[in-house]
């Protein structure tokens, strides 16, 4: 019994076509096509959709609030109106 040798291909994230492992241009089909991507990366196309955490950012511990900075209840910036004494 003979084995097929399974070739490894994907489509161009571009265009979609069938590429090759072996074509040249791996892993688009041409050099338009990978030009295009490396336009898209440079006018800020892509994103990356989750945040990005700094793990030595994570293990410091964060300072505890300052709580001399809140400004007290019912004051000129909470919205609310000040009552004033009789």
């Amino acid at each position: 019994m003979s084995r097929r040798k399974r070739v490894r291909s994907l489509r161009c994230p571009t265009c979609k076509k069938l590429v090759l492992r072996s074509d040249p241009e791996f892993p688009f089909c041409s050099e338009r096509c990978r030009l295009i991507d490396l336009g898209k990366w440079a006018s800020d196309a892509y994103v990356v959709s989750t945040p990005v955490f700094d793990p030595d950012e994570l293990e410091q511990p964060s300072s505890p609030p300052d709580h001399k900075s809140e400004k007290p209840e019912g004051g000129a910036d909470s919205g609310r109106p000040t009552r004033k004494p009789h």
